[in-house]
């Protein structure tokens, strides 16, 4: 276009000068050799208009031509340093997804009789995977499941997420009860952030998570609450929160407790089991609202996990203005209609221990709305000192 105006107007003031901006827009999107292609149509393009105007030897022509020269060096050098940024970035990216899938391996869609879905949410835009961490494995009676969230975020949360995950991985098969499992992965995480010369640093690192079996042919769900949001049971019309009778202390605090409780809780056909971590519940909008998670999970009126974790991923991304401050993940279990064979009746209960006791809920217990779980200050472990919740009344947090 340049050239046209350039030809059709002689005798009046030339646009030849405008030459040099061909290269320099020709870096912002093409590479290094295209953009060089254009250095020299536009070098071209100068020539032919000192040919035809005879001016080829003047100063202000030798001018222009250095200046396209000089632009289209410097176009196609920036071109390239962009092009091996944007190659680089794309190598991050591929490495972050292979590390998301070795540290947080994909939870499979069916497990046993269960549905399950899983979302995942790093707060680190170019990262897929940060202190946020979900397991599951099969047992021989059930599904065993695990979510925590690591204290602070970044590669320090990521490697403390594998601890804790490799730990639950290697021993979930075992055939023992929730809460011993509970408490040696408690001194896993202790024996492993105890290292040499990192005493002080130990002290300051802890993990809040929460433990679940799910029997395959009873209507319950066993659940240890070690200072983790509870997990929200879900039925037409119906939202309640498992709050824990007597919640532990998160894990890796290196504290003598006497042991973890298991609480038990109803989880028949048709209830769907929601579990994250409070990056979601804590998510803020622009005036400082905490994410009514509860009410907004009791809006939803689809049928399969995966839909209700879309529902909730794309309603807490449009609450909270398209950007997390913290890392968010969800989990969502189904026990789908006719899955299981016998009652509970089969399944007589164990007398509570020193270490383990087991306490029956009440299937009819009230609804609760969404608290505010978190305050605006720094994080600080969930349900230590007592349950956050009581009944469905909600209590502030207790300082840890």
């Amino acid at each position: 276009m340049i050239t046209t105006v350039n030809l059709a107007t002689p005798g009046h003031p030339h646009v030849g000068p405008l030459l040099i901006v061909a290269p320099v827009l020709a870096a912002v999107t093409l590479g290094p050799w295209l953009t060089t292609l254009t250095g020299v149509l536009a070098l071209a393009d100068q020539v032919i208009f000192a040919v035809l105007l005879r001016d080829l030897h003047s100063a202000q022509r030798m001018t222009q031509i250095f200046a396209v020269v000089a632009a289209s060096a410097f176009a196609a050098l920036l071109s390239g340093m962009r092009e091996r940024k944007v190659r680089e970035l794309t190598r991050v990216r591929k490495v972050s997804e292979i590390a998301q899938n070795l540290v947080l391996r994909p939870l499979p869609p069916r497990m046993g009789p269960l549905r399950v879905a899983a979302v995942y949410l790093a707060a680190e835009r170019e990262m897929k995977i940060g202190g946020d961490l979900y397991a599951a494995a099969r047992t021989a009676h059930g599904t065993r499941l695990l979510i925590g969230d690591v204290r602070g975020k970044g590669l320090t949360a990521v490697s403390d997420a594998a601890l804790l995950l490799s730990a639950f991985r290697g021993a979930a098969h075992r055939q023992t009860g929730l809460a011993e499992f509970t408490a040696y992965l408690d001194a896993s995480v202790c024996w492993n952030l105890a290292e040499p010369g990192e005493n002080d640093l130990a002290q300051e690192c802890f993990v809040t998570a929460i433990l679940i079996d799910i029997p395959d042919h009873a209507p319950t769900v066993h659940i240890v609450h070690c200072g983790h949001p509870p997990p929200l049971r879900l039925r037409p019309g119906q939202v309640t929160a498992l709050c824990a009778h007597q919640a532990g202390p998160p894990l890796g605090l290196q504290l003598d407790t006497p042991g973890h409780c298991v609480d038990t809780f109803d989880f028949g056909q048709g209830d769907l089991l929601l579990l994250y971590t409070d990056g979601v519940a804590e998510a803020r909008n622009p005036r400082g609202d905490f994410y009514p998670l509860a009410e907004r999970a009791a809006t939803w009126s689809g049928e399969r996990p995966e839909e209700l974790l879309e529902h909730l991923r794309t309603d807490l991304l449009a609450h909270a203005g398209g950007r997390l401050d913290d890392d968010a993940a969800m989990i969502a279990l189904e026990r789908p209609a006719g899955r299981i064979r016998q009652s509970t009746a089969a399944f007589p209960q164990k007398h509570p221990s020193a270490a383990t006791s087991r306490l029956h809920r009440s299937p009819a217990a009230p609804p609760v709305r969404s608290p505010p779980i978190g305050s605006s200050g720094p994080k600080r472990p969930h349900g230590a000192g007592g349950s956050m919740f009581s009944g469905a009344a909600v209590h502030s947090r207790p300082p840890f």
